[in-house]
C-alpha cells in the first residue's frame, strides 16, 4: 500500500510533545514492515524553523519525509507549498492519514484529499476533545467547525487511540467509520530496571511531559503542599517560558521549590530516568492517550494518572497504577496511600514491563493499522 502521512510537525520538532513522537514512530514501523510510506510536514519547531532541506524528501530514520516552509509562526502552520504539492501528488496514494486538527495543514489537506477523491483517515490527537473545544480560540474553533470542519470530518474515517476518545468522537461527529487502535509507542529493547527498597524513605515522583496548563501541574503542586510524607519531584519537559516561570513562582508560594528538580526536555536516556523513580504522575485535565504512561510502565515504574487520561481504563484494568480525580485532594490522598503501601510499587515494577510489551507489540499494532488502511482504501 501507498500511505501518505500528513502532520504539521515532525521530528526533530520535539517541542510539540507526544503527537510528534507518535506520528514518527508509526511511520517508521510501517516502513520497517515493508509498506510504502511518505510524510508531508512543515519546518515548524515552535517559534523557530527546523534547519532541514526543504521540498525534497529526506530519509529520516528510514522514512522519506518532505519538509515544507510555513508562512505563519503560530499553530496555524500555513504552508502553501505543501498544499500545492499535495494537490499534484495525492492521487499517487491509496490513503491519506492526517494527524491533529485546528491547523491549516490538516484542514486544507483534508479538503484537497476529499476533492481529489482519495480516502482520508484523521487522528485527532486530542484536538477534537471537549477540553479542546472549551480552551484556546474557542469562538474560532466553533465557527470553523460549523462552517467547514464538521462536513469535512464526516467525509473521513477517524482513528482514535483510546475508548474514551472514541466515545467522544461518536458524540461529536458522524464519520464514515471509527477505528480504535493504540498509539505506536517507543519501548526500551532492554528493561533498564532499578531495584527499589521495599521501604520507601523518600517517594521519588516524576512528571515527564510537555509543560502545559492542561497537564495539571498546578493541581500536583497544591497536593504536594499539603502532604507531610517525604518526597521529591523531578519535572522533565519543556513548554512556554512564561508558563514555566509562573509554575516556579507557584512552587515558591507553596514552599515546595526545595523538593523540585527542573530538568528541561529529555530524550536521551529517558528510560533510565523514568526507571529511577517510584512513580510517574500525570494529572491531566485532558489526554487522548498518554504515550509516557506506556513508556513508564515499560520500565516498571508505576503511574498515578487522572481519569481524564485516555489510558486510565487500561491502567485500572491491569492494576498498573492509580487513578485520581483532577483535584488536589484526590492526588494528595493517592500519594499518601502509595507511600504507606510500597509493596504495590514493587509488584508493578516486576510485572508491568511484560504486560505492556505484550499489549504494545510492534507487529500486532502494525497489523491493525494496515488492516485499517486496507479497509478504508477498498471501501
Amino acid at each position: 500500500m501507498k500511505i501518505l502521512q500528513i502532520s504539521a510537525a515532525y521530528k526533530p520538532a520535539y517541542v510539540y510533545g507526544g503527537p510528534t513522537m507518535s506520528v514518527s514512530k508509526l511511520s517508521e514501523q510501517l516502513s520497517k514492515h515493508g509498506h510504502h510510506v511518505a510524510v508531508f510536514t512543515t519546518t515548524a519547531n515552535g517559534l523557530e524553523e527546523l534547519p532541514v532541506t526543504r521540498n525534497i524528501p529526506q530519509n529520516v530514520d528510514g522514512v522519506p519525509v518532505t519538509y515544507f516552509k510555513r508562512l505563519t509562526k503560530d499553530h496555524s502552520h500555513f504552508s502553501p507549498w505543501l498544499l500545492i504539492r499535495l494537490w499534484k501528488e495525492v492521487r499517487k496514494y491509496d490513503v491519506v492519514h492526517i494527524h491533529a486538527w485546528w491547523n491549516l495543514v490538516s484542514v486544507l489537506s483534508c479538503l484537497i484529499s476529499c476533492m481529489r477523491g482519495v480516502p482520508v483517515v484523521l487522528s485527532p490527537r486530542g484536538t477534537l476533545s471537549p477540553y479542546s473545544f472549551g480552551n484556546n480560540h474557542i469562538l474560532i474553533k466553533k465557527m470553523l467547525h460549523k462552517l467547514i470542519g464538521r462536513s469535512l470530518l464526516n467525509r473521513c474515517y477517524l482513528h482514535t487511540t483510546s475508548a474514551r476518545e472514541q466515545e467522544a468522537m461518536y458524540k461529536l461527529l458522524k464519520p464514515k467509520g471509527i477505528f480504535n487502535i493504540h498509539n505506536a509507542v517507543n519501548l526500551p529493547a532492554i528493561f533498564p530496571k532499578q531495584s527499589m527498597d521495599q521501604t520507601v524513605l523518600v517517594l521519588k515522583l516524576l512528571f515527564f511531559s510537555r509543560i502545559d496548563p492542561k497537564k495539571g501541574l498546578e493541581l500536583l503542586f497544591a497536593a504536594l503542599s499539603e502532604i507531610s510524607i517525604p518526597y521529591s519531584l523531578t519535572i522533565a519537559g519543556n513548554g512556554d517560558e512564561n508558563y514555566i516561570t509562573y509554575l516556579k513562582e507557584l512552587a515558591r508560594h507553596y514552599q515546595i521549590e526545595h523538593s523540585l528538580t527542573w530538568l528541561g526536555f529529555k530524550n536521551n536516556h529517558k528510560f533510565e530516568l523514568i526507571a529511577g523513580h517510584h512513580l510517574l504522575v500525570l494529572p491531566s485535565y485532558d489526554e487522548n492517550f498518554g504515550n509516557v504512561v506506556i513508556e513508564s510502565l515499560g520500565v516498571g515504574t508505576a503511574v498515578l494518572i487522572s481519569k481524564e487520561v485516555g489510558l486510565a481504563q487500561y491502567v485500572k484494568k491491569n492494576n498498573l497504577g492509580w487513578i485520581c480525580e483532577t483535584a488536589a485532594s484526590s492526588i494528595k490522598k493517592n500519594l499518601v496511600h502509595i507511600y504507606h503501601n510500597p509493596g504495590t510499587l514493587n509488584i508493578i515494577r516486576e510485572f508491568a514491563p511484560f504486560i505492556v510489551t505484550n499489549e504494545f507489540n510492534e507487529d500486532k499494532l502494525i497489523e491493525q493499522y494496515v488492516a485499517m488502511y486496507q479497509q478504508i482504501s477498498l471501501a
